[in-house]
Order: C-alpha cells, then structure tokens, then sequence
C-alpha cells in the first residue's frame, strides 16, 4: 500500500474526522447507541475493521491519489468497466450465512448488502483479504499461513469468474445448497433448516386475544398513534416496489401489529426502524410473517466514487440498498423492497426464520480454514458475475464476468501478490488502528460520548 504513515496522534485525529463525517448526525441524535456500538467494535480489531468501512475506503482513496490515479480508479485490474461495477461494498469474512431464495430453496451465500454500491471490484477483493489476515491473526496462524488463505481465496475466485465468463453451465458452478455445500458452509445451512418460522414468531411475539402480536421486551418499543400511522402509511408505499411474482403470492398482507425496534448493533447504530407483523397466507397463527422497515444509510464507499450517473441513478438510500441487493443476490429474498420515511430511504425485508451467519469461532483448523475459504472465494465471484447486463438494470450494461475475466487475463500473475500484499499491510495497520480508537475511546476523546 502507499497510503502515508502517521503517527498515533495524527491518525488518531484522521479517524475521528472520519467517523465524524460517516457518523456524527446520527450519534448526536443518539449517543446511547453508539456508545453500544463503539464497544463492540473495541473488542477486537476484527470488530473494528468491521464497524469502520468508511475508514477502509478513506485510505483506499489515498492510497489511489497516491498512485496518480486520481478519481478515476485506474489502478490493476481497473479499467472503465472493471472501475465500475456493483460491489458488495462490505465483503468481510462474516458476511456470509444462509437465506431462502424465492425458490423456497436454502442457500450459502454472502450476505448483508446496506453498503452494496457501484464501484471497483478489486475493492471488495482487498476489503476481504484484509479481514482473512485479521481472523489469521486473532487465530495465531503464521504469516505465511495467512498468505496461503489469501491465495486460495484469489485462486479459487479467479477459477470460477473465468468458469462464468467461458460459459459455465450452472452444473459446474452451483450454489451452495444442502445438496452441494460442505464442511462449515454445510453445517450452516442444516442450521439453518432445523430452524422453524414458529420458533421465530415465539421469540418476538404472543397470543392475546385469540390473535398474535408483538411481544413487549426484547428491544420493542411501543408506538403512539402518530408514529404508527406513518409507518402504515409507509408500507403501502413499500408494496407499491414489490415483484409482480411477490405481490402474486397468497399472502393478505394484513397488518396485526407494528412496533419500533432499536438498532444498537455494529452496523445499525442509531438507525430507527420498526417491525410489521403480517397475516401469512392462512388463517393460522403459525405462518404469520414479520417484516422490518430501517432507515437505510449511505454506503462508505459512496463518499468516494463522484460519479453522478451512479449517485443520481438511485431515488434514496433505500432505493439504491434493494436495486444493488436484487443485483448482487441471485433469487433474493421475495419480501425485498423500499420506501419513504419522514423524508427518508428505508429498506423493507423480511425477518428471516431461516437466517444463520457463518461462525468462525470453531473454525480453526488451518485446513478447513482453507477450504471456507475457497467457496468463499467462488461465492464473491458468483456475486459479481450475478450484477451485470442481466439483472435488468442499466447501470452496469455489460458482462461484469467477461470483463474482470478479461481484466485479469492481461496481467494473470500479479493479482495474487497484490492481495497478499494488501493484506498484510492492512491487517497491519487496522490492528494499529483498533489500539488508537480503544485510546481515544477510553480517554474520552471522541465528540459527543
């Protein structure tokens, strides 16, 4: 990397300025939650490159001026396509877990699109290689064992976008299903199908007055009248950008209750949203079904791509989650959608029964390590070569997987050592980096908490 180095002080202060830009209207209006939010991203340094995307993008931005490329993006593997596609915009090693497409079919795949954007696919390559040599690091494997991971992780991702780009049939290069997956990727998904959309209704709600509703506790907030009609009035908006194969469903869409939510995790921090427990498609109580509306918020990797094709394409923050998830996500889930909110994008999906995020904390043996990550390597390939000229916007009019394929073919041996690099560099410094923030965190010199 050629960002410039700085001392503890002088990056202590460049973090700040950039979690202020990236977050500070939202912790003025509620410190509480970042407070919560902060401390879980003082676990581990791991948690904090998790929590600080826009940080990671920052330095990315330098490190291109540094190179001369300017704004334009023209580093390896970048050209005026490559420079330009959907990304996932967050692609660390956690998010990834299970879904029911709208196949009714489970899947493995990556997950959690808030920050999904258009930018360059190199982007989420390194943001996931940098998280592979913090979760090396925080597991004691060697450097050159991390280096090892990063090589599979970019062998396996070339193999399968080159498999798309000649015209793999979907035999060769399947998803990650109960009938496909192994090892933890499996373990996930059996998870996942022992699981029971009862079990969820069980957690969140009761039975009172022969008829479910939300139960009190467990971070429900009650709602006036006022607040409650304007999430109601905010759903129909939501229905309006559903899927003619989802509003065919059998589903009433009756409204039985609505509840705020408060949003205390890593990414949610500060977000309002609310959750709408639905009639599911008969009269019992077991098929009800619970959706969540969030303020959706602006992507990290935004801020760094001026581009106003890109920038004026989306209607709000809510609008460009779902277009940007429904082009990531072959068969996404079918309760996707968005709309307005005091002013606001929100994102609309489903709470899902059968969502299960891939753990590693029993994932420790270098040679299963290995193998995770080689499928999510194919995965992040998968993605990208799902977001093109067939996702039906117009965007990204092209053949991403032909043309990062086609990217990589002109220089095939340097890719590689250009994650490894990356890696190693950024481990590096977010890990110096979580030390600066812990202090700042600590000592109390972070505005408004």
């Amino acid at each position: 990397m050629s960002v410039p180095q700085l001392n503890d002080e002088h990056r202590g202060e460049e973090i700040l300025a950039v979690l202020d830009t990236a977050f500070g209207e939202l912790l003025a209006a509620d410190p509480a939650a970042f407070r919560v939010k902060f401390r879980k991203m003082a676990a581990s340094a791991f948690a904090f490159y998790r929590g600080t995307a826009c940080l990671f993008y920052h330095d990315l931005d330098a490190e291109h001026a540094g190179q001369g490329g300017g704004r334009t993006y023209s580093g390896p593997y970048l050209d005026d396509r490559t420079s330009r596609v959907w990304i996932h915009g967050d692609l660390h090693a956690e998010n990834f877990g299970t879904y029911m497409d709208s196949n009714g079919r489970l899947v493995f795949n990556v997950n959690d699109f808030d920050e999904a954007y258009v930018g360059p696919f190199t982007w989420d390559l390194k943001r996931f290689a940098a998280s592979m040599a913090l979760i090396g690091y925080a597991k004691a494997l060697s450097d050159e064992q991390i280096t090892e991971l990063v090589t599979i992780y970019t062998a396996a991702y070339r193999e399968r976008i080159h498999a798309l780009a000649t015209g793999a049939k979907s035999d060769e290069v399947p998803p990650f299903t109960l009938d496909t997956a192994q090892g933890p990727l499996l373990d996930a998904l059996r998870d996942a199908r022992s699981l029971t959309r009862f079990g969820l209704l069980d957690s969140m709600t009761e039975i009172r007055d022969f008829e479910r509703r939300f139960a009190a506790g467990g971070g429900a907030v009650e709602l006036d009248a006022a607040t409650r009609y304007k999430v109601l009035a905010a759903f129909d908006g939501y229905l309006e950008t559903l899927p003619d194969a989802s509003l065919a469903r059998p589903d009433s869409y009756r409204v039985k209750d609505v509840v705020g939510r408060r949003g205390i995790g890593i990414g949610s921090a500060g977000l309002p949203s609310y959750n709408i427990l639905l009639e599911g498609h008969s009269d019992a109580l077991e098929n009800d079904v619970v959706i969540y509306i969030k303020q959706a918020q602006t992507p990290a990797v935004s801020r760094h791509i001026t581009d106003p094709a890109i920038r004026e394409y989306f209607r709000h923050e809510g609008h460009r989650t779902v277009i940007s998830q429904r082009a990531l996500q072959a068969h996404a889930d079918p309760w996707l959608g968005w709309t307005e909110l005091d002013g606001s994008g929100q994102l609309v999906a489903e709470v899902s029964p059968y969502a299960v995020d891939l753990d590693w904390g029993d994932i420790d043996d270098p040679e299963e390590i290995a193998l995770v990550v080689a499928d999510l390597g194919r995965a992040t390939a998968t993605m990208h070569a799902a977001a093109d000229d067939t996702s039906g916007e117009s965007l990204v009019p092209f053949s991403t997987e032909r043309a990062i394929d086609a990217a990589i073919a002109a220089d095939e041996d340097s890719l590689v050592p250009l994650l490894v690099e990356f890696a190693h560099d950024y481990g590096a410094r977010a890990r110096g980096d979580h030390q600066i923030f812990l202090d700042l965190f600590r000592n109390g010199r972070i505005p408004g908490l």
